[in-house]
């Protein structure tokens, strides 16, 4: 019975240390660089903007000192970001596939969409 114990945690754990392995690779889909353009709905704000993200391992980092933003992309393509610029903070969701995405934003007055292609 001890041998049979130690074979199935044994299996456990190997099946445990192929899980963190197979998760950048499957996020790595959407790795590089994109460009997004942000339109807002409510004509008392901006009318839009465009900013330049990364995407490492799943990760969304900013590529524009002005803007900071991080986020999560899943493997599926769906992806949430948090984008700060100053004293402003907006938060967006949506989807990504192959080169191309799109989605909705809000911030504290103002919300919108948002298109997104990889360059």
């Amino acid at each position: 019975m001890g041998h049979f114990r130690k074979l199935i945690f044994a299996s456990r754990v190997l099946v445990l240390l192929a899980l963190p392995a197979a998760t950048p690779a499957a996020a790595a889909t959407f790795d590089g660089n994109w460009s997004v353009q942000i339109v807002s709905s409510n004509s008392a704000c901006n009318a839009g903007t465009s900013v330049s993200i990364g995407i490492s391992n799943g990760q969304v980092a900013s590529n524009n000192a002005m803007v900071a933003a991080s986020g999560r992309v899943a493997e599926a393509g769906s992806i949430s970001v948090t984008l700060i610029s100053g004293i402003k903070r907006a938060v967006g969701f949506g989807h990504l596939s192959g080169a191309s995405g799109s989605g909705t934003w809000r911030a504290a007055l103002c919300s919108g969409t948002w298109v997104a292609q990889r360059i």
